[in-house]
């Protein structure tokens, strides 16, 4: 492993618990976008990656790890540009208020993340959720002092897998990509970091992605976050 000094987060998922922080935000905005037909809103659900059956977040679907962006693009494929953007607007403002989406913080995040940052490890927060949603949930575990920065889908050109977010903690920290780790529970997150030169890889089993899912493009997969600052300390000594 190469010498590791920062380390990105993915938000939901591998900091908090996804299902329990998200169905009602996304419950609420599938019903926007269906006018409040409750069996409509349910089929914009299902197709944007909710299991019913399970009461699960698809891996990888577009709730699980699009933006809204891309949410507006599956739900309003015909509407035009100028009422989009207001859509989105709306929407990006649901996800960050703290009644739609309250942070259920998985367990030990808190405690992992301290001692990483006591560590002396760069901290950052890398989602395609909004900024201001990501600000906020970093302000309701009580962790914000411990980060650098925070990118939303809206704060780089291109989100989540393109390489921008890596790019951009790198001009932030001065750090060289090959000292990042890139730590989530999606595709998205590994592809990210093998796009922009991650030094490692790591898949957290906390979210929606499975083992067979995450495997093959990551370095690594822990069951959580918990389990990093002891990996990176064994690996740091070997």
């Amino acid at each position: 492993m190469t010498d590791i000094r920062g380390i990105l987060f993915d938000k939901d998922g591998t900091l908090i618990d996804f299902n329990a922080t998200w169905f009602a935000a996304a419950d609420a905005m599938a019903l926007v976008a269906a006018a409040g037909e409750r069996a409509l809103a349910d089929e914009l659900l299902d197709v944007a990656g909710y299991d019913f059956s399970v009461r699960r977040f698809r891996p990888d679907s577009v709730l699980a790890a699009g933006t809204n962006a891309d949410l507006m693009a599956l739900w309003y494929p015909r509407h035009a540009e100028a009422e989009r953007r207001a859509l989105l607007d709306e929407f990006d403002r649901m996800t960050a208020s703290g009644g739609l989406a309250e942070p259920v913080a998985l367990p030990g995040c808190q405690v992992a993340l301290a001692a990483l940052h006591s560590a002396g490890y760069r901290l950052g927060v890398a989602t395609n959720d909004s900024t201001g949603g990501a600000e906020r949930t970093l302000l309701s575990l009580g962790v914000a002092q411990m980060f650098e920065a925070a990118y939303g889908y809206d704060a780089v050109a291109n989100p989540k897998p393109a390489p921008d977010t890596i790019h951009a903690f790198c001009d932030l920290t001065g750090l060289k990509p090959a000292q990042l780790a890139m730590v989530g529970d999606n595709r998205h997150d590994l592809e990210m970091a093998r796009a922009g030169g991650a030094g490692l890889a790591v898949a957290v089993l906390s979210g929606t992605g499975t083992l067979e899912s995450l495997a093959p493009l990551a370095d690594v997969v822990l069951d959580s976050i918990v389990d990093l600052p002891a990996y990176l300390a064994r690996e740091s000594a070997a």
